[in-house]
């Protein structure tokens, strides 16, 4: 199961750095750039991002503080994020949760503190992924507000399906 997590997460990364390559090129003033239709800029999208990595990152942290006891994710679970994955596909916008919202997006950012803060966070999901014991490899442990409860492989299909319905966000955003 350890594998799957291992590459999984590895996968997800290799898209990210996908992404940065692909705007890398593009300078800071496009970056962050307000489109016309409103919205985020894509340097906000990318924070957005970055802050929903590190948000559940930090509340795996605390919840594993407290030696809870942890389930398998059930039949439930699956058919919850399969209709999640097909929500996030869908055109139907959604409010970000407070603690990923505007208010804790900057207005303006560079490229590079960009780029170093999502590796950053990259690395201690890849850290944290591969020092997990194996008790914990097959345990609901992350919570989705709509979704519930979710073992790590579902954790991962939903940041790797909110990061691809942003990337198309972010390529709009400085086309």
């Amino acid at each position: 199961m350890k594998e799957k997590i291992l590459a999984a997460n590895m996968g997800y990364t290799t898209q990210v750095d996908a992404l940065l390559n692909e705007l890398a090129p593009l300078g800071d003033t496009l970056l962050n750039r307000t489109p016309a239709d409103g919205g985020w800029s894509a340097m906000q999208t990318l924070h957005h991002l970055i802050l929903v990595e590190e948000n559940s990152l930090a509340y795996i942290h605390k919840k594993l503080s407290f030696n809870p006891k942890l389930p398998k994710s059930g039949l439930g679970a699956w058919f919850k994020m399969w209709l999640l994955r097909i929500t996030l596909r869908s055109p139907i916008k959604f409010k970000a949760p407070k603690s990923a919202s505007a208010e804790r997006i900057p207005e303006y950012a560079t490229f590079a503190d960009t780029r170093a803060q999502w590796h950053k966070i990259r690395a201690e999901w890849t850290d944290f992924f591969e020092k997990m014991p194996a008790a914990l490899e097959d345990k609901a442990v992350y919570r989705h507000p709509r979704v519930g409860l979710i073992n790590w492989l579902q954790m991962l299909d939903f940041i790797q399906a909110h990061f691809e319905r942003h990337r198309l966000q972010v390529r709009r955003a400085v086309s």
